[in-house]
């Protein structure tokens, strides 16, 4: 799991109680005489606010903000338990629980295993014992156990589900396949094949300006005037990040013509509220004589969708 998989207004509320918590605990500290502790605390605290600015900029890479928020827990936490040998060792789990919540799994697992050495040097006696180093990787495994679950439901869907989880689409292995058996049947019955490879300029922009709302509705827009204006036994299915095919079967390359112009003008049509009219670039692709099926995957994978 990552930031990008987290509700948008989980993430802010995540940053904002951060900072609170965190100037709070500055606070708290100057309140009790505690000077000397007060410079981590303070300077974790700016880091955080930092990172919440970040994290409302468009230009930014969300992934900025997230490492600042995992790097100040596990600052602010290991330095706490340095000043403070009586700090129990329970507050360990913050910080790999922001590693799974804002890492993927294995960089999740490959980070609270690489900090073990500096547990060592904490000063508080029970860090280097049998039991705590025991107890700290039953830790460890017991957050990665509901991230790998969520990893391994979502591989067993994608096995079974021949749709793509985005979009009203197949997914790019139901695709390659359903492609590779209208290409034998245009072999054997001596039919004709096309394929219409359409690109989305706007999805990437869609997505760093407006959000994933704003992508998902490009996307949703896309297949519904496609699948609105084709014949039922044609087949879309996306083939990338922004990239479509639309396999057209016992079509010819005129007849491929035609269904691009009338697609081009149905999603031209197409305005949305945050990115305006909807963009297509549209290229017709078909199988020349004698051509092998890999071949021609090939010539459809390097094709840009510019036409």
């Amino acid at each position: 799991m990552s930031e990008q998989n987290l509700p948008e207004r989980l993430m802010i509320l995540a940053y904002s109680a951060s900072v609170v918590a965190m100037a709070s605990y500055t606070l708290w500290l100057y309140a009790m005489g505690s000077y000397l502790d007060l410079l981590v605390p303070m300077f974790v605290t700016l880091l955080l606010l930092t990172a919440l600015l970040m994290h409302h900029s468009q230009s930014l890479n969300p992934a900025i903000p997230s490492a600042i928020l995992l790097f100040s827990t596990y600052i602010v936490v290991l330095a706490s338990m340095y000043h403070q040998p009586t700090t129990s060792l329970i507050w360990l789990g913050l910080p790999i629980a922001a590693a799974f919540l804002l890492l993927p799994l294995w960089a999740a697992l490959c980070l609270n295993i690489i900090c073990i050495p500096t547990l060592w040097l904490l000063p508080s006696p029970n860090a280097i014992s049998p039991s705590f180093m025991v107890g700290y990787f039953a830790l460890v495994l017991l957050f990665a156990l509901p991230p790998w679950e969520h990893a391994r439901r979502s591989a067993l869907l994608r096995a079974t589900d021949p749709n793509d989880s985005d979009c009203n689409a197949y997914h790019i292995d139901t695709l390659k396949e359903r492609l590779h058996n209208e290409y034998q049947r245009a072999a054997m019955l001596n039919k004709r094949l096309a394929v219409l490879v359409l690109h989305l300029p706007q999805l990437d922009m869609a997505a760093e300006q407006f959000g994933p709302r704003a992508q998902h509705a490009l996307l949703t827009a896309l297949c519904s005037e496609v699948n609105n204006h084709c014949r039922d036994y044609d087949l879309l299915g996306r083939a990338g990040s922004a990239t479509f095919w639309l396999v057209l079967p016992d079509t010819s390359e005129s007849s491929a013509l035609l269904v691009r112009e009338r697609l081009q003008r149905a999603l031209s049509r197409c305005v949305l509220v945050e990115t305006g009219q909807l963009e297509a670039h549209i290229s017709v692709c078909l199988p020349c004589q004698n051509e092998s099926f890999e071949r021609y995957v090939q010539r459809l994978e390097a094709r840009t969708g510019v036409s």
